[in-house]
């Protein structure tokens, strides 16, 4: 099995790596792709060296499977060289996720939509990869009819560029900056760029992407996204409107029993879903979970996953893995 990771020096691409040697994916031969300026440095993947190299030079190679992770623009222009040649590619960017003929894939939730025919395959946003492994069950069994959802998000969501910002404001130091503002000690109502509606992209990816996923665009959905001063992970304030009433011990019941969910919901011992725990974990943690008391069958609940992990890497590696084993590569 031979596998490219392009960008495999970027933060997720090196997560990437991580994590399909903690799962050992049935890796042959490791193709790090990378821009011209890493060209030719030396990556380890479980105790072997390989060089980093270029995007034609991983073209010519033909991967079985190619992750990306090297943002929309070049996605948009090699993912199609890449699938060419054969190589079934796994997209972490927003280029293909809207794409009606692409496939926008969450394991747990539609990975038996995927085919042999499928060659550019788009990972979901991070934020929206953990909100819709809850409402998924929730929705069957209730249906959803409105999500309303504010963020409170990692920088690490940004890139190292804004790991670097906030590390120079702890100390004090000037450096770069990823933001308009400082983020030290701060929170920014701004994730990604305005759209002419007022939302920014971040925010009507969870629209648009929750839609397609759970394959019903009558779910309304609308949403705020802030970005905080944080490394562990997303963490998601979410109010759920349903069509049938439920039971609190039910949706407990319920998500205790969905793959790829933990719940921490105790509060007399203080226990709820945190950033800091969530790190470096590939589940999605939720608690907090409670009846909307404001309006008819309705409920709140807190979600926390690492955006790195299960929002971006091992969502794309867990993809990969489903066509491997169902030999659709």
């Amino acid at each position: 099995m031979k596998i490219a990771v392009v960008g495999a020096t970027g933060m997720v691409g090196e997560v990437m790596l991580q994590v399909l040697a903690e799962r050992n994916f049935p890796v042959t031969e490791l193709i790090p792709v990378a821009s011209e300026k890493s060209v030719g440095k030396e990556i380890e993947f479980k105790g072997t060296k390989y060089k980093v190299v270029g995007m034609q030079t991983a073209v010519d190679m033909k991967a079985d499977i190619a992750l990306f992770s090297a943002g929309g623009e070049t996605s948009l222009e090699w993912a199609p060289r890449f699938a060419a040649t054969g190589t079934t590619v796994i997209d972490n960017s927003s280029a293909w996720r809207m794409d009606p003929t692409k496939k926008l894939i969450v394991p747990e939730i539609n990975a038996s939509e995927l085919t042999k025919e499928d060659k550019i395959i788009a990972n979901p946003n991070c934020s929206t990869i953990q909100m819709v492994l809850v409402l998924n069950p929730l929705h069957k069994k209730y249906r959803i009819k409105r999500v309303i959802v504010s963020t409170y998000q990692s920088i690490t969501g940004t890139g190292v560029k804004a790991v670097q910002q906030l590390e120079n404001e702890y100390v004090g130091n000037q450096g770069e900056m990823a933001y308009k503002y400082q983020i030290h000690r701060n929170a920014i109502p701004q994730c990604d760029s305005f759209e002419e509606n007022g939302y920014t992209k971040e925010e009507m990816k969870l629209v648009r992407e929750t839609q397609k996923i759970l394959s019903d665009k009558t779910i309304a959905v609308t949403a705020t996204a802030v970005r905080v001063p944080i490394v562990g992970g997303h963490s998601e304030a979410v109010n759920i409107e349903f069509a049938n009433d439920f039971n609190i011990s039910e949706i407990r019941e319920i998500l205790h029993h969905t793959d790829g969910v933990v719940v921490q919901d105790n509060t007399d011992t203080y226990t709820y879903p945190m950033p800091l725990f969530a790190q470096g974990k590939d589940d999605v943690f939720v608690g907090r979970i409670r009846r909307d008391e404001s309006q008819s069958n309705s409920l709140n609940m807190w979600i926390v996953a690492d955006n790195l992990r299960k929002g971006a890497a091992t969502n794309t590696v867990q993809i990969a893995e489903y066509l491997v084993a169902n030999k659709l590569v």
